[in-house]
């Protein structure tokens, strides 16, 4: 955050440059109500740690945050845009030439008349209106021609063809990454995936206490642990007739009866059957690494339009969007600087503070975690009363406008109170007052890595602002961009339609000559059968034909390269001792040798899996070069040797400050909460030796207290004593004047007693203001300790947080293999028609 003018440079009167920075405004003077000459810049990094955005409805907060996404646009940085009330659609509305045709289809008809206009008129009005804006804040033509270019728009229409539609059924198959090495983040997006599927056909699901919710993520999870797809076709069957017997220490026929589990079937059923959810199933799949970028690496800025949709559809989407995100994100390797933007235009009910709706668990999990992956999430509301506010205390950044209410103020105070970290300079009163001055277009700016608060008035949007754009306009929106329903691939991942999953051998391979005979491997060199556990009808299913029409001929087997080795990662200083399995099956191996390693990576094997020896009457392709070559081979084993040198590395969690590092296989909460018990240690042990300190302070104070103490009791003894010693002696020159005894000696000895005991009375009164010091020294000394020790845990919970990923590299000597030779895979051989084929007899992952 700073107004600067140095980062940017002038031409022709318009603002061109800002070094990478986002021009958000001016600095404005709320006193006298002006604004600034210099930019006000914000870093794109900090959006790392989120942002949010609050602002009363026409408070400009909508202006704002598509300036903020044009800045992202012109930096190169790809958003995923999520628009539950249709304003977003506003930010593919640019028009470089200004000119009053290019507003005038966007123009409303009912306000034009209203204004007792044409819409031609209106049109030129706005386009004048406009150009001015623009030249005010200093952005010209060629900037807007840069936004419209920048980034790929397109507008999504879930469950409608108003825009590109979007099919929901990649988000039901299993992920691509290993299920042992992703449990808990398979596990997480099963669970928010279940919710918001039930949510759908109206049930409220608990994950611990549904027996829906529980039965459903147990389907999924035998599925994807088997790497098998699921749909909701698939799914309604074996909620019918599960793949299990016991849930849990229950029968499933006693954990959820047959009877009832018929009748969750039939509510998914209805929901499969009916027309409209057929908009459902065809589109652009939720693929986010093609929502962020274009096959050739052009960033995307997609648009998510959701207002035509009830809100449990709305709430269906939006949950597997987000978790779709999740799962892209977790397979990004880390970055300190903003890679993309995931943007929530207005969060209302979707991250409340007490209840716990489907979006809540997965926008959790991304604000917790998305900063180590470089991925920032940027939150609007125009209610702040209902956000979760300790959900949101890993947000950095804050903008906030005119707000309805003092209930919303005082809300979103009592939330930037608890999320500050003393850095920004937050003071609860300075800050109140600030919000009550602010006025349209005019928002507080809080960014916990800056000092202080900023006040400023948004620059205007490139973007023409006609407000909420209606579900009948998106076709011409995404026509004015050129977004085609073709830009997404809407085609399913290769899936079997049978029982089984055919990875890299799936594919029909033409029958070619074979021999009953089987070739003789090279000597020294090992050989082995991989087991044949594809029936020839689950493989006939997978590659789409009908066993009923075709013709099983019989297994042949073909010859593939077989590697597989153990990584020993060691370093002891951080007690590391871990090994690794890396293997290949290379298959159609070119005869001069050359291999990419890459292509052809598996699971781990167990060769207790494999069979012994060919199946009876099997059929052998030939082994031709370089397998048929022991010299060509051992250089081959080499070759994969340094290619899991060079490319290995075991990349653990560390956090550097804390000396800490992950075992692996930990998951991410895991080592969160093992640097969060380490840095409460540190916090601890530092705590100890500033209380010691303290401590010598404060006993020092106290004996000088306790020294004071005695003296001012030894003085109230003293001036006790000089006032019974006055009144005896008023007493006595009472009783002399009656008596007719008057003596100078007598006077001057009443008055000698009254000095003393004024004296005695001082000293009473200086010990009791020492004594008031010493106090109040020992209330300052006790609230300074407060203070530095909640400044030494607040350091520390930040150094919790301070994680990055530390790359282990093997020694080679440390790479061991364990499996390496010829390994026969079996095939069907079939007849299809004309076609002798032959189809994959073993897959991986079975």
């Amino acid at each position: 955050m700073q107004a600067s003018e140095s980062a940017t440079d002038r031409e022709g009167g318009f603002l061109v440059d800002y070094d990478g920075k986002f021009y958000l405004g001016r600095p404005y003077d709320l006193k006298k109500g002006k604004t600034g000459t210099k930019p006000l810049l914000y870093d794109p990094d900090d959006l790392t740690t989120h942002g949010v955005v609050v602002g009363m409805t026409g408070s400009g907060k909508t202006g704002l945050c598509i300036d903020f996404l044009e800045e992202a646009a012109l930096n190169g940085i790809p958003a995923i845009i999520i628009d539950p009330k249709g304003d977003m659609a506003n930010l593919l509305l640019h028009f470089p030439d200004l000119a009053p045709k290019d507003f005038l289809p966007w123009i409303d008809p009912d306000e034009a008349r209203r204004e007792e206009q044409t819409v031609e008129e209106k049109a030129e009005k706005i386009a004048k209106i406009w150009a001015g804006g623009l030249k005010d804040w200093g952005i010209g033509p060629d900037r807007i021609e840069d936004v419209k270019n920048a980034v790929e728009y397109a507008v999504y229409t879930p469950g409608s063809d108003a825009g590109i539609p979007v099919s929901i059924l990649a988000s039901l198959k299993a992920p691509q990454t290993s299920w042992e090495e992703n449990k808990e983040a398979s596990r997480e997006r099963i669970s928010s995936t279940v919710t918001a599927l039930l949510g759908l056909v109206g049930i409220e699901s608990d994950p611990v206490r549904s027996r829906e919710h529980i039965l459903l993520s147990n389907l999924f999870e035998s599925a994807w642990k088997a790497g098998q797809d699921m749909d909701l076709t698939e799914l309604i069957h074996q909620i019918q007739s599960p793949p299990f017997n016991k849930l849990g220490a229950f029968a499933i026929d006693k954990f959820f009866p047959e009877n009832d589990r018929f009748e969750l079937a039939m509510t998914l059923n209805n929901l499969l059957a009916s027309p409209s959810f057929e908009a459902w199933i065809h589109g652009a799949h939720l693929d986010v690494g093609q929502l962020l970028w274009t096959a050739d690496g052009k960033p995307r800025h997609s648009v998510f339009y959701l207002a035509h949709l009830p809100d449990s559809e709305r709430m269906f989407f939006t949950t597997l969007l987000l978790t779709e995100v999740e799962s892209w994100m977790r397979a990004q390797p880390g970055s300190s600087t903003l890679r993309a933007i995931l943007y929530f235009d207005e969060v209302f009910g979707y991250l409340p503070p007490v209840a716990n709706p489907p979006s809540k668990p997965p926008l959790l999990r991304l604000l917790k975690t998305a900063r180590a992956f470089g991925l920032g999430v940027l939150l609007t509301t125009q209610n702040p009363v209902d956000l979760d506010y300790k959900a949101l205390s890993n947000a950095g950044t804050w903008f906030v406008g005119k707000l309805q209410t003092e209930q919303d103020k005082s809300r979103l105070l009592d939330g930037l109170e608890s999320v500050d970290t003393g850095k920004s300079g937050f003071k609860r009163s300075d800050v109140d007052k600030l919000i009550s001055a602010l006025d349209k277009r005019v928002f507080l700016l809080n960014n916990v890595h800056e000092r202080g608060q900023q006040v400023f008035k948004t620059r205007w949007a490139m973007a023409y602002l006609r407000g909420p754009i209606t579900r009948t306009k998106l076709r011409e929106v995404n026509e004015l961009v050129g977004a085609q329903k073709s830009d997404i691939s809407t085609t399913d991942r290769d899936a079997s339609d049978g029982d089984v999953k055919i990875d890299q051998v799936a594919a029909a391979k033409v029958a070619v000559g074979t021999t009953t005979r089987r070739p003789k491997v090279p000597t020294g060199i090992s050989e082995f059968f991989l087991p044949n556990i594809i029936t020839s009808s689950q493989a006939l299913k997978g590659a789409k034909q009908d066993p009923e029409k075709s013709e099983v001929l019989g297994l042949t087997y073909r010859p593939a390269l077989l590697i597989q080795a153990d990584v020993r990662y060691l370093d002891r200083k951080i007690n590391l001792d871990h090994v690794v399995s890396s293997a290949v099956i290379a298959e159609d191996v070119d005869p001069k040798g050359f291999i990419r390693w890459d292509e052809w990576t598996i699971s781990p094997l167990d060769p207790a899996s494999f069979d012994s020896g060919p199946s009876p009457d099997a059929q052998f392709a030939p082994l031709e070069a370089p397998l048929n070559d022991a010299k060509r081979l051992r250089s081959l084993e080499k070759d994969f040797q340094d290619y899991i040198y060079h490319g290995a590395g075991l990349r653990i969690p560390s956090n550097p400050a804390l000396k800490l590092f992950a075992t692996p296989g930990a998951s991410e909460t895991e080592f969160q909460n093992q640097c969060n018990e380490g840095a409460d240690e540190a916090a601890v042990i530092e705590v100890g030796k500033l209380e010691k300190k303290f401590k010598t302070k404060i006993k020092r104070i106290n004996d000088r207290l306790t020294k004071e103490q005695r003296e001012l009791a030894e003085d109230q003894a003293d001036l006790g004593s000089r006032k019974v010693e006055e009144l005896a002696t008023l007493a006595e020159n009472v009783f002399g004047l009656f008596s007719g005894s008057r003596s100078s000696r007598r006077i001057s000895t009443s008055l000698t007693k009254r000095r003393m005991t004024s004296k005695a009375k001082a000293d009473v009164e200086e010990s009791q203001d020492v004594i008031d010091d010493f106090m109040q020294e020992l209330d300052d000394l006790r609230a300074e300790l407060a203070q530095e020790i909640d400044e030494i845990h607040d350091r520390w919970d930040l150094v919790a947080l301070e994680i990055e990923e530390t790359v282990i590299a093997p020694y080679k000597k440390n790479i061991r293999v364990d499996l390496f030779g010829v390994a026969w895979t079996p095939y069907w051989r079939v007849k299809v028609g004309e076609k002798d084929l032959e189809l994959p007899g073993y897959g991986e992952g079975l």
